[in-house]
């Protein structure tokens, strides 16, 4: 199935679906060193978000959240791609400097369609998710 959403950050990528329905401030929320969810409070705690499609609704947090995307690239632990309900511009801004492909405003509720384990192809340079499963 494919399904139209709005490109915020440039590039396609594939993956399996890590979901989450809490936001996720990435400083604080993120080990930058290994890609692991380290607030023990958070449905992802003890996960490794890296070559994930990471899935959640919307960022959170210190603008410093942006440079800790880019950190995640720079240490091999980032996700493949990201999908939010609706971003806002710390995750927009640390996905664009980063190069990690992130859509938003889905057609269907990514969270009513999708699922962990699911895997998806994110085209964010042509506006849409297309699930493989």
């Amino acid at each position: 199935m494919r399904i139209k959403c709005r490109s915020i950050s440039r590039g396609a990528a594939e993956g399996e679906v890590l979901l989450t329905h809490d936001a996720i401030s990435f400083l604080g929320n993120v080990d930058p060193k290994t890609g692991i969810i380290e607030e023990p409070q958070h449905e992802l705690y003890g996960k490794y978000i890296k070559d994930k499609v990471l899935v959640f609704p919307h960022g959170k947090g210190s603008t410093v959240g942006s440079y800790v995307l880019y950190q995640l690239i720079k240490n091999g632990v980032a996700p493949a791609a990201m999908i939010n309900a609706e971003s806002e511009p710390i995750v927009a801004v640390g996905a664009i400097i980063s190069g990690i492909p992130l859509v938003d405003k889905m057609e269907h509720d990514p969270f009513d369609i999708l699922k962990d384990g699911d895997t998806v192809k994110v085209d964010a340079t042509e506006g849409f998710v297309e699930t493989t499963d």
